[in-house]
């Protein structure tokens, strides 16, 4: 039994891959070659905005977003406190102060009724994160970004054909702020095989800067008006995407059909509790997290049947000792500590046998 598995989805699409990277090869358009174009407008049509740029990484994404919407030193940036470091890395390379704040326990996303309290006048942002493939509560966090003319960028990393529904129309996670970050690292539902990201936005000033800040700060070959950096997508990475993209809502489909399986098997299991959707949200499940307030023991037996589990942020952000200097310290966010010490991921992918849900929730139940 696999956690992941990404041999699967390489063989069945092995003959169009290998395809993709034999063009690519023959054009020897290695950097910004015509794959990259291509995926950018595919990706930002899949994604219902007018425009996508293909980075090195989701980390990049986040760093250039920020940068392209004026973020400097000084400024603070509030993040979610149970995250992946990276948020709050790509405010911290651009010299801004991330600030920290809770999320809510049920979806693990930014509580919006908890930003306005850390909003200071040096606040310029919000970066909501729809964290194992759940939308954040993005109506609320952009009226509260609109009451306090706010820049918001999304963080999808693991929300790739996730949706929220906002103002009775159905948006892709991304679509709904100043700009949207992706990661299409190997594991995510849209991956990548190796290091890859993208951003997404509707506005043209924000795509023109970001179309020079991937690129070393150049308008032309020799022409550098600004300070920027090398992280463009890829050209075999932007190929391969291209396939997959294709595979990405199917993929999704199977995603949320073995989670309903998972929550229809462990609901009733004592002590355990499942991943909530909301009505106004469809989770792509990147993850599938259960809570278990016996963590410990549950790990223990998950060993002993040979279930691959993993444990995500035991270390909230705002505890990280790159972060000490912030000056927080335990309890400031009791919803975040109290999900770093309960959540527990298990197996999740599109080709996960039923079989092997059945046996996972029988281990959870009976030990």
């Amino acid at each position: 039994m696999k956690f992941i598995d990404l041999d699967k989805p390489h063989r069945e699409l092995k003959a169009k891959i290998d395809r993709a990277l034999r063009d690519v090869f023959r054009r020897s358009d290695f950097i910004l070659g015509k794959d990259v174009k291509l995926f950018e407008g595919e990706f930002a049509a899949y994604c219902g905005v007018k425009y996508a740029v293909g980075v090195s990484s989701g980390t990049d994404a986040l760093l250039l977003a920020l940068k392209s919407i004026d973020i400097k030193a000084g400024d603070e940036v509030i993040v979610p406190a149970f995250t992946f470091i990276a948020t709050a890395l790509a405010v911290t390379y651009t010299g801004a102060v991330p600030v920290f704040a809770d999320i809510e326990p049920d979806t693990y996303c930014l509580d919006a009724e908890k930003l306005e309290e850390v909003i200071t006048p040096r606040t310029k942002a919000i970066i909501p994160v729809h964290l194992f493939g759940h939308p954040a509560d993005m109506a609320r966090i952009l009226a509260l970004a609109k009451k306090h003319n706010l820049k918001v960028i999304e963080d999808a990393a693991q929300a790739q054909g996730a949706v929220y529904r906002y103002r009775g129309t159905l948006k892709k996670a991304g679509a709904l702020s100043d700009a949207g970050c992706f990661s299409f690292y190997p594991t995510k539902n849209l991956g990548a095989c190796g290091d890859a990201g993208a951003i997404v936005t509707n506005q043209k000033k924000i795509y023109d800067k970001l179309l020079i800040l991937r690129n070393c700060g150049r308008t032309s070959h020799y022409e550098h008006p600004v300070i920027g950096y090398n992280a463009r997508l890829d050209t075999l990475q932007a190929a391969i995407l291209r396939v997959k993209l294709k595979q990405l809502d199917a993929g999704n489909r199977l995603r949320r059909r073995k989670a309903k399986l998972y929550t229809r098997l462990l609901t009733g299991a004592d002590g355990i509790t499942t991943p909530l959707e909301k009505n106004n949200a469809q989770h792509v499940y990147h993850l599938y997290v259960i809570r278990s307030r016996s963590r410990q023991r549950l790990c223990r037996r998950l060993k002993k049947h040979n279930v691959p589990f993993s444990i995500h942020y035991p270390i909230p952000l705002h505890l990280q000792k790159a972060y000490s200097s912030l000056g927080y310290g335990k309890g400031d966010f009791p919803a975040s500590e109290q999900a770093a010490g309960e959540v527990l991921a298990l197996p999740m992918h599109p080709y996960l046998d039923d079989k092997a849900i059945a046996y996972i929730a029988r281990v959870i139940k009976n030990g």
